[in-house]
Order: structure tokens, then C-alpha cells, then sequence
């Protein structure tokens, strides 16, 4: 039955075609456009097939469906007194089909099914989702680099005249981390820890249902032409328990899977399906699965580690990578390939907001645990022996014997950065790089590249270092690495800063008209709101439970450490919560902060609740175990 299902409507498909395909499969009942707005969520409906089948010609010309501006984050943009957002179709993507295995056709005896149509948001006459702006800025850097490589033909270090190259192709692919676990019941966060220490459970086998949900997601994958390249156990989790029924409890797993690389914008459209799809796969089998960066302080987050490729189209229909070196043994890349990751390290401070735009994923960004803290480069000791270095932010990957793997990997995206935004801008800003570069020789490439902070260059910022093949985390000390690869931010407020206090980097992502103004400040604006309001509603509220819980034990032999330790935690809660007349807590400081709108006191406030909730913590802890 699963056999005679249809998964995809292959991109650029002609609409009479899709008419024959759908009425060929009644079993699919709905279609839903999908829109993706500033904060990367995706719009769902449920149109009846009928009225599709009917309007298909108004659905391709946007004039079919509209969305109130007020259910999309575009903040500044589709407002209250003006929020008519049309939806046109995209039928330069695949199309894909998502079944309900819960409710079946009574007539075809077959899963009821939803056509989920990628589409753009069109405000005033303008386009202003994501994905439109991703679309628009591969249009805009594709223009820009076949001028420059028709205006420079010798590109040191490509194997391709650029005077040859015809068109260019963008490609992307990402990775899928996610927590897995029982419904309602809690993590041993301490037991988790020391297993993810031993490294007891990366490449465990997967038992019970998380077994077959991870496989049902695999096979799932590959009907829709996916190509699924693996899914395995990640670093993160415990040993399950056995009940008396012989079922699997207190599951808590972090899993991985892989697929394959597309188009940069189907990459970005196959990346929201996945998430659907697992999600779907895993609560079937009934487990609870969780995209977020950091879901469990103090165990490893979630990563989605994006890779970034580019190639040439010859004027003869060949594939030419465009990053990868002529003679691979002696150059790291071609003149493109340096240009290009110097310009993202170069532009990254305003690259890194739609990086990493929420509390959560700043959580995940702390030494340690492989996640990526500083802007910095491996490249490998020497162009013959490749290497990965983990613990950068963006790594070359390679393969001497197969150039077209040749790729970056930013390593600092989680399962829920908005891609299309974060692609939009780091395309753009490879363009800036090569253009710089372009008439460079690959030795003044690598060598700008390598250079010390203090050292002049071509390009990048005399002050700062952007290479290292050292550990980054084990090998320097905070102040070494802030200052020879700049501090990073700690707050959302910090990170989206950065677009006010880089404007020349901020002109080179917005050069295209795609990233515009309008476009960064419904972006920042929405972040901040969400900031602030996460802040407000959700996270000072957990830290007040957690000080709340930290209650003096009573009736226990108590020793004079005891009371020392009490002491110390007494006075953490105190500051942490209780206000007096004269004195307020440290929480009603940070709310007081965030209402007036002073959000530099409030970021530099949250660092310190942080800091000071994990202090009570350890006290703690410390504190209860003594007792006996």
C-alpha cells in the first residue's frame, strides 16, 4: 500500500500534470501552502483538494489564498491596520505530500494526505518571507559573480576559466540532532552527564521504539527521495528501563539523521519537512521529540551543522566545484573557495542574529561539547592531508579524491535557525570575499588568511586572527580567544546588536535588496520580542521554582558545614528573588529592565541570573548530599 502512495510532485512540474496527479490519488484530500516568516515558522492549512483542483490557475498567481499579517512574525511590516498577505505558489521546488497514518480514506482505504505546497508572502506587491529573500539573494550573488569571473577569467588555483563558466549552482545540506523521550517523565540530568562523559551512548544501538522510529523516519525519508545517508545515536542520554509489560521506560536519547544535499532552497524547504516528518514518526511510536538547541542545561544541545557548496556550470555542461583546488595536494581551495569563507568570518557579526536569535540557542553556545563559540577557520596542517578540526566555528571539508565534496560547514546552527535567512546572508557576504580576492594568488590567499591579529592584510581586520588548527576550546584561555577572535555575544540583545554596530558589514548582506532594511528590522524587532517575553513569561518563572525548591532540611544531623552552605544558598535566593522596600531582587531588576525598554542593563542582568541559578544549583546539591 505504502508503494502505491505519491510523495512528491517533482519540481517545475506542469500544472496540467499535477491536476492528472492528484486526481489519480483521491486518498489526498488538502493542500497547504507554506510560508516561512521571520522567525522561521511555517504556515499550515487545510484547503480542500477540490477548490485547489478548481483555482489551480489563482493559486499559481497568489490570488487564491491570503493570510492575516497578524498570524506571521513580520513585525513592522504586515500590521494590524494593514495585513493582507497573499500566498503564491513556488513550482520551482518540490512538492511535498504529508499522510496521516491516523485517518484513513474510507474509499481508497489509504492514508488521507495533504499536498504542502512551498510558497512565498507577498505584502504590498512586495515578497517578504524567507524563502523569497534566500531566492532573491542567490539571484543577486549569481549576477555578481559571473560578472567577476568573466571580467577575470584566470582565477588562480580553479580548474575552469571563469570565461567558461555559464551559470552558477548553489547546494546546501544539513544535519537533524534532536532529544528523544518517554512522555511526562523527567531527566536524570546528573546520570546523563556522566554517560555523556564516558561517552557511553555516541553510536550506541537504538533499542525498543526509539529503534523503530528512527528506522520507520529513514525508510520515510527515502520514499520521498530524500536519500537518507544515516541516522544514529548522538552523544546525549541513558539507558532505558524495562516496565513489567516488557515496554521500554524512562527513554531519553539524543538522535541524529543525515540526508542529502539540494539546491539551496529546496535543502531549506526539505529541512522543514524532516522536522515534520520525525516528529510525526517518533510521536506515533509514542515518544516525545524536542528540536531545541539546549533543551537540558548541562548535557549536549542540539546541532544542525549546515554545509555550504557552490559550482560552476561550464559553457559545455560540465560541474566544476568552485571551492575546490585545481591540484588539491597543494592548495587548500581554489581562489573562490578563500574568498569565500573570508568573507563570512570577515561579515559574520552580522551573519551571527539569524544565526542564533533566541535564548536557547545561545545556551548551546559555550565552550565545550563541540559547540562553536569564536569566528575562526581550520583549514588542516597542510593541503595533502585533510583534516576537521571540531571546534570552529566554520570548517573546510574535503576529499582529495572526489573534488566536488569539497564544502564549508557552519557549525554553529541549531534545529530551529531560520536557514534561509542564515544562507541568504552568507552568500552574499562570499561575494564580498571573493570579489576581494579574486585577482589574488592562492599563496596571498592562504597567507591572508593565516595571518596574525596585529598583521596587515588585503581584507580581513588587522586586529583579529581567523585560521586555527589548535583546539579552541583546551588550547586558549577566554581572554586569548576573545581577543584574537572577538568576544562573542551572551544575550539575544548582544547578538542582535550587531547589526547596529557593524554597518559597513551590514551593506554587504543587505548589497542585494533582498536582506533590505524593512527585512532586518521585522527580523530583529521579532527576536527581541521574543526575548523579552521568553524572559518574562517562561524563564524567570522557572528560575523562581528552582529557588523556591532550595528549602532549608530539616530534621537531619546538620554540621557547622551545613550551616555554611545554608548560609551561602539563603543569600543566593535572597538576591535571586525576595525584594525588600529598599531593595529589589535581582529577577525584579531584569523585568523592570525589559518593560522600559533599557534592554543593554537587562542582557547584562540575564547574564548574571544565569550565572547566579547555576551557582544556587551546585550550592545546593552540595548541600543535600551532605545530609544524612
Amino acid at each position: 500500500m505504502l508503494d502505491e502512495l505519491l510523495y512528491v510532485i517533482p519540481t517545475h512540474t506542469d500544472r496540467a500534470d499535477v491536476k492528472k496527479m492528484l486526481e489519480a490519488h483521491p486518498e489526498i484530500k488538502f493542500v497547504s501552502l507554506v510560508g516561512i516568516d521571520m522567525a522561521g515558522n511555517d504556515t499550515d492549512e487545510k484547503i480542500p483538494m477540490r477548490i485547489f483542483l478548481k483555482d489551480i490557475d489563482d493559486f499559481y498567481a497568489g490570488c487564491a489564498v491570503q493570510t492575516d499579517g497578524s498570524s506571521v512574525v513580520l513585525p513592522g511590516i504586515a500590521t494590524l491596520n494593514n495585513a493582507k498577505v497573499d500566498m503564491p505558489v513556488d513550482p520551482d521546488v518540490n512538492w511535498f505530500v504529508d499522510y496521516n497514518f491516523e485517518h484513513y480514506d474510507e474509499e481508497t482505504e489509504k492514508p488521507i494526505g495533504t499536498l504542502r505546497i512551498p510558497s512565498f508572502l507577498i505584502h504590498e506587491g512586495k515578497r517578504v518571507d524567507a524563502r523569497a529573500i534566500l531566492a532573491d539573494s542567490l539571484t543577486y550573488v549569481k549576477k555578481g559573480l559571473l560578472d567577476l569571473f568573466h571580467a577575470h577569467p584566470d582565477i588562480a588555483g580553479l580548474a575552469v576559466k571563469g570565461d567558461q563558466i555559464d551559470d552558477i549552482s548553489f547546494t546546501s545540506a544539513t544535519e537533524l540532532e534532536f532529544w528523544v523521550k518517554t512522555p511526562l517523565e523527567d531527566a536524570d540530568i546528573e546520570e546523563m552527564s556522566a554517560s555523556q562523559v564516558m561517552q557511553e551512548q555516541y553510536w550506541e544501538r537504538t533499542h525498543g521504539a526509539v529503534r523503530t522510529a528512527l528506522e520507520e523516519c529513514v525508510l520515510t525519508l527515502e520514499r520521498y527521495g530524500l536519500k537518507c545517508e544515516m541516522g544514529h545515536k548522538e552523544v546525549g542520554g541513558m539507558k532505558g528501563q524495562i516496565d513489567e509489560s516488557g515496554r521500554m521506560s524512562h527513554v531519553c536519547e539524543q538522535i541524529e539523521i543525515d540526508w542529502r544535499f539540494a539546491d539551496a532552497l529546496q535543502a531549506c524547504d526539505n529541512e522543514i519537512f524532516v522536522r515534520t516528518i520525525v516528529r510525526e514518526i517518533f510521536r506515533g511510536n509514542g515518544l516525545e521529540v524536542s528540536f531545541k538547541a539546549k533543551p537540558m542545561i548541562g548535557l549536549a544541545g542540539n546541532g544542525e551543522h549546515t554545509h555550504i557548496g557552490m559550482a560552476a556550470v561550464t559553457k559545455d555542461g560540465k560541474l566544476v566545484n568552485l571551492f575546490a583546488a585545481a591540484q588539491p595536494k597543494e592548495d587548500f581551495m581554489s581562489v573562490v573557495g578563500y574568498g569565500s569563507i573570508m568573507g563570512l568570518l570577515k561579515n559574520y557579526e552580522v551573519i551571527n542574529p539569524f544565526v542564533s536569535a533566541t535564548n536557547d540557542s545561545l545556551n548551546r553556545l559555550k565552550p565545550g561539547f563541540e559547540a562553536p563559540v569564536c569566528i575562526v577557520t581550520s583549514l588542516g596542517h597542510n593541503p595533502a592531508v585533510p583534516s576537521r578540526n571540531r571546534t570552529i566555528l566554520a570548517g573546510l571539508i574535503r576529499d582529495l579524491d572526489n573534488p566536488m565534496a569539497t564544502r564549508f560547514e557552519l557549525r554553529a546552527c541549531n534545529p530551529y535557525t531560520n536557514t534561509y535567512l542564515v544562507l541568504a546572508a552568507i552568500y552574499s557576504a562570499m561575494l564580498d570575499g571573493i570579489t576581494a580576492s579574486i585577482a589574488k594568488s592562492t599563496k596571498e590567499c592562504v597567507a591572508e588568511l593565516s595571518k596574525n591579529a596585529g598583521d596587515d592584510g588585503f581584507y580581513l581586520e588587522k586586529d583579529r586572527a581567523y585560521r586555527s588548527e589548535d583546539d579552541v576550546f583546551e588550547d586558549y584561555t577566554d581572554e586569548e580567544r576573545d581577543h584574537l577572535f572577538g568576544a562573542p555575544p551572551a544575550t539575544v540583545w548582544e547578538n542582535m546588536q550587531g547589526f547596529e554596530n557593524y554597518p559597513d558589514k551590514l551593506k554587504v548582506i543587505t548589497a542585494g535588496g533582498a536582506l533590505r532594511p524593512q527585512i532586518i528590522d521585522a527580523f530583529r524587532d521579532g527576536a527581541l520580542l521574543r526575548w523579552k517575553t521568553e524572559l518574562v513569561s517562561r524563564i524567570i518563572p522557572e528560575n523562581r521554582a528552582i529557588v523556591r525548591k532550595a528549602k532549608e532540611i530539616k530534621g537531619a544531623y546538620v554540621t557547622d558545614q551545613d550551616s555554611y552552605n545554608w548560609n551561602k544558598i539563603n543569600g543566593l535566593r535572597t538576591y535571586l528573588a525576595k525584594d525588600s522596600i529598599d531593595e529589589k531582587s535581582l529577577f525584579t531588576l531584569l523585568i523592570n529592565a525589559l518593560n522600559d525598554g533599557d534592554y543593554a542593563t537587562a542582557s547584562g542582568l540575564q547574564v548574571e541570573m544565569y550565572d547566579k541559578v547555576e551557582e544556587l544549583k551546585a550550592l545546593y546539591d552540595a548541600y543535600e548530599k551532605n545530609m544524612i
